[in-house]
């Protein structure tokens, strides 16, 4: 049961969070700064907000066994049209930071649902 009080507003129902690595070339640490703003400024464009948590994640890569590193989660919430109309830019950011990045893949969260650009 909705809140009587929520009835009037506007919600978002979508949410997509790209996970920007601390590191360089897999496993070498850097200050992410840079990359971090990248994809908040484009996620605020798309969506109207971005908000940033810090993180630490381990995963196996193929090329370096398993990697420790810092990682910011950068999200937005999004109406389904938007995520609908914006989710490419996303996906081209991601692919942008992989490569600059030399990352073996940046890992994109749509809905729950994790993607590995």
């Amino acid at each position: 049961m909705m809140n009587a009080r929520l009835k009037n507003v506007f919600s978002l129902s979508s949410k997509v969070t790209v996970y920007v690595p601390a590191t360089i070339d897999i496993d070498k640490e850097i200050d992410n700064k840079e990359f971090v703003d990248r994809a908040a400024t484009l996620l605020s464009d798309c969506f109207g907000g971005a908000t940033s948590t810090d993180a630490l994640g381990y995963w196996t890569s193929p090329t370096a066994g398993l990697v420790k590193e810092k990682t910011t989660m950068v999200f937005a919430y999004a109406s389904e049209k938007d995520l609908r109309n914006k989710l490419d830019q996303v996906i081209d950011l991601c692919e942008d930071l992989k490569k600059e990045m030399t990352q073996d893949a940046i890992a994109l969260e749509v809905n729950g649902e994790m993607f590995f650009i």
